[in-house]
């Protein structure tokens, strides 16, 4: 991919765009890079069209966990203006009931307060375990976490719960594909990527070494590379 094209990044539950800090320099001398908003909205088909409805007319698309669910519904809504595609530690498959009771407590505990209180939950699962006493990790995770709120998390979690199953649709994803995963992910652990490349005609599955389920900040040099190499051969 030689030619400047955009780049549109939706990040992951209670996210922000510092997910992307380390990709971005490296996209940015490639096109511009926009990163999504996906705060506004309880459901993947409004958060998709009010993405659609700021990003360029073509662009490639990249989704981290729930930002890879809305990946999915935007190539439901507007495949031809993908140009390619990467996919970060996400699953193509629907909650399941543990999980969406899992996400119903977190829920109601961050209505209680104080909402610092879900990232630090969440953060031992995330990561791969020698990460688990990383201060400053935690530090940035708590950061982006505070650039959101409550209610945006118990929208996010709406929408993640709500979301269907799109194994069936993999078949039709045209564009060139890339599907990263940690090797030690837990929330959406290697053979949900596995399904996903082999779903997708020609994708490509890379699985990052010594990484949880927040690639992009955990391992960053790894992933910038990833997505380098990918686009240049694209």
């Amino acid at each position: 991919m030689n030619q400047p094209v955009p780049f549109v990044l939706i990040p992951g539950l209670i996210a922000s765009p510092r997910f992307y800090a380390a990709q971005i320099p490296m996209l940015w001398r490639r096109g511009p890079v926009t990163v999504a908003d996906h705060t506004r909205d309880d459901s993947m088909a409004a958060i998709a069209r009010r993405i659609l409805t700021d990003a360029p007319p073509r662009f490639v698309l990249a989704g981290h966990s729930m930002g890879g669910y809305i990946a999915f519904e935007i190539m439901r809504q507007a495949a031809d203006r993908v140009i390619a595609l990467a996919l970060l530690d996400t699953s193509a498959r629907a909650d399941a009931p543990e999980q969406t009771e899992k996400r119903k407590a977190q829920m109601a505990l961050a209505r209680r307060g104080p909402f610092a209180t879900i990232a630090a939950l969440q953060f031992p699962a995330f990561v791969h375990a020698s990460r688990a006493q990383d201060k400053a990790l935690q530090s940035y995770m708590a950061a982006m976490a505070n650039d959101n709120n409550a209610d945006i998390f118990i929208r996010q979690q709406t929408a993640i719960m709500n979301r269907p199953d799109v194994r069936a649709e993999l078949a039709g994803i045209g564009c060139p594909t890339l599907v990263i995963v940690g090797d030690a992910d837990t929330a959406t652990p290697p053979e949900r990527a596995q399904e996903i490349a082999a779903g997708i005609p020609g994708a490509q599955l890379v699985v990052i070494k010594q990484c949880g389920h927040m690639c992009a900040i955990e391992r960053p040099d790894a992933v910038t590379t990833t997505l380098d190499g990918w686009l240049s051969g694209i």
